[in-house]
């Protein structure tokens, strides 16, 4: 099993031993396999022939991609979701499940895990990603500034912050402390493994509240407009803060109201 798409991302599942190989689409070659009877890389050709099943979710409205694929290979060809359908309200895990059932495959596990080996350093930490302050979809940096305070000062644990590649000026302004370490410019993979050693996770609705959701830490989503019914994290050890005002409507009294539960192991 091979993943075509973008290296950054797609290596998360190679990492995780779900794929054998990745290969980027980022690539000069692959551009002739978007667009309409233009020439098609060799390569990249005897790529797709070698295949006996392509799964796409790449945005294809007009079907080139899927016609340009068929041109140079005789692999069964199932075309999926680019992205959720907002007016359906199905959860994106079940959107992008769907088109297994054309192999007779039905209730698959909607909770993606990622089985990273965990860092053991961080064992004693709380892995906090405050998220970019100008998205709308976290809290302004002063709530967080004052979460990691009182974390530090009612609990025996460290902090570890993260960051997207958008959220480097909100790390720059958070609490300096000796408890208090960053995990900056690491790959998705590294990421992943550091939060799997972690014993929790606070975070906005993000990419990495789901990656630390998919390595089954537990975690403390602190929930803005996004549509819960669609991006909720399925996992099981996760807790959503979610009140109708909006996320700043959730204090951080909240938050520490939810942790004990989460350090128990409740679901």
């Amino acid at each position: 099993m091979e993943i075509l798409g973008y290296p950054r991302i797609a290596e998360l599942a190679k990492s995780a031993g779900l794929v054998d190989e990745v290969r980027s689409i980022e690539t000069r070659a692959a551009a002739g396999f978007f667009g309409r009877n233009m020439p098609l890389d060799e390569d990249l050709a005897n790529y797709f022939a070698g295949f006996s099943m392509i799964f796409s979710y790449l945005y294809d409205p007009d079907g080139h991609f899927q016609i340009n694929v068929g041109r140079v290979s005789t692999a069964q060809f199932v075309q999926g979701p680019a992205r959720p359908k907002e007016s359906e309200n199905i959860h994106a895990a079940d959107a992008f499940l769907k088109p297994l059932e054309r192999l007779a495959i039905f209730g698959a596990d909607p909770a993606p895990q990622l089985n990273f080996p965990p860092n053991q350093k961080t064992g004693s930490s709380i892995a906090i990603n405050p998220g970019r302050d100008d998205s709308g979809k976290t809290w302004p940096i002063a709530k967080w500034n004052s979460l990691v305070q009182l974390i530090l000062e009612k609990t025996g644990y460290n902090i570890l912050l993260t960051a997207g590649e958008a959220d480097e000026k909100t790390l720059n302004r958070l609490v300096v402390s000796n408890r208090v370490t960053i995990a900056r410019n690491v790959s998705l993979a590294e990421l992943g493994a550091t939060l799997a050693g972690c014993h929790a996770f606070i975070g906005p609705d993000s990419g990495i509240l789901q990656l630390a959701a998919a390595t089954g830490i537990p975690c403390v989503a602190i929930w803005g407009n996004s549509n819960l019914a669609i991006w909720r994290p399925p996992g099981k050890n996760v807790t959503i803060l979610h009140k109708r005002p909006g996320v700043n409507a959730i204090t951080q009294d909240d938050v520490m109201a939810a942790l004990p539960m989460v350090w128990s192991g409740a679901e």
